[in-house]
């Protein structure tokens, strides 16, 4: 098919890493990063990318090779059946230029669920641990300055050949990881957000939104294109019978002085890593923490007084300032990003760039 394939290294035995042979691709540095802040969030990919598959019941040795397009069979499992499911984490450059990983154990272990969920072969841990900090160690000479942070986008999906496989799992999976460096997610910076609240649509199937996976997205992308052309909106969030729940890509919470409201995690909501990590910093500093169920009518009885908040990998904690239901304009406080949501989004960056002790142990150096 024209594409070049570099050959799989081998794992020589059992407690043997998962690395293919050092050649020419990967035995220096990267080329150097592109400027990224007024790049779109992701359209900025590093040229060194690291893939392995999965066959006959066993995954091969991964590599670092090229960024290029994948050799896929158009009867491929996912091209049909949307056998695929993927990561977002971080990596940050300190200012000794030394290169640390925010919580990759976390994001692993998600993903690992995700496969399960989806009937894709499950990673095991160390592969998937290697490959990103293999990847990473590879790429460290694009790893912008802070704020940025290379953006790590593992992604599962299933080769089986066949149009016929509606009713089985991909026995055949390729496992990739691809590094974005990039700056803000939202163009613009740093502003105060504009979200329409849904109350009928859902963001995903009820049981399937703690699966990180494409089709999750997909549900929602009509309610959001319809939101940024009919109200100049950031996002939706989704309330489906009034239940407040996320948006289509990040967790939502209510903040004031003293308390942080999220929706409890169930299987209609993505674990967010960010979001439990913003918790354990504020349970830390002194918020009283709930995690429960409410409603649309509790969410701006709140605002007035309160502050409205996503999180996530991509938005780190991003400060919204109108919610729009029904048509009608609803501030968050006084539409500014508030104090709470400012002071919480500086001890998480904090840790990412070194200027705060990471008492969790969530960075991994690389």
């Amino acid at each position: 098919n024209g594409l070049r394939i570099r050959r799989l290294g081998v794992r020589t035995s059992p407690g043997a890493p998962w690395i293919a042979p050092v050649n020419a691709a990967d035995s220096g540095s990267a080329s150097p990063a592109p400027a990224t802040a007024s790049a779109p969030f992701g359209t900025v990919v590093a040229d060194q990318m690291a893939i392995g598959w999965f066959r006959e019941g066993s995954w091969s040795a991964f590599d670092i090779e090229q960024t290029q397009p994948l050799p896929l069979h158009p009867a491929t499992h996912v091209l049909h059946y949307a056998s695929s499911c993927f990561e977002g984490l971080k990596a940050y450059r300190w200012e000794d230029g030394s290169v640390r990983i925010f919580r990759l154990d976390r994001h692993i272990e998600r993903m690992q669920m995700s496969a399960e969920l989806l009937c894709l072969p499950v990673p095991e841990t160390g592969y998937l641990e290697e490959m990103i900090c293999r990847l990473v160690a590879a790429c460290r000479d694009v790893v912008p300055p802070l704020p940025g942070s290379l953006y790590l986008r593992p992604t599962l999906i299933g080769t089986q050949p066949s149009i016929g496989g509606a009713t089985v799992g991909s026995d055949a999976a390729c496992l990739f990881v691809l590094a974005s460096p990039v700056g803000d997610y939202f163009e613009g910076g740093s502003r105060p957000l504009r979200i329409v609240i849904e109350d009928e649509a859902m963001r995903s199937a009820p049981d399937f939104g703690l699966a990180k996976t494409g089709g999750s997205y997909a549900t929602a992308l009509r309610h959001i294109l319809s939101a940024q052309r009919e109200h100049n909106a950031d996002q939706v969030l989704f309330c489906p019978g009034g239940d407040v729940q996320e948006t289509g890509a990040a967790n939502f919470m209510l903040l004031s002085d003293r308390e942080i409201l999220t929706k409890r995690t169930d299987a209609s909501i993505l674990p967010g890593v960010t979001r439990q990590s913003v918790l354990a910093l504020a349970a830390e500093t002194g918020y009283r923490i709930s995690e429960r169920d409410f409603t649309i009518q509790e969410l701006l009885q709140w605002l007035p007084t309160g502050e409205a908040a996503l999180t996530g990998t991509a938005v780190v904690i991003a400060g919204i300032g109108t919610l729009i239901y029904r048509g009608r304009e609803h501030r968050a406080g006084d539409g500014a990003i508030g104090p709470n949501t400012r002071k919480l989004r500086q001890a998480l960056t904090d840790i990412h760039s070194g200027l705060a002790p990471d008492t969790f142990g969530w960075l991994r150096t690389v």
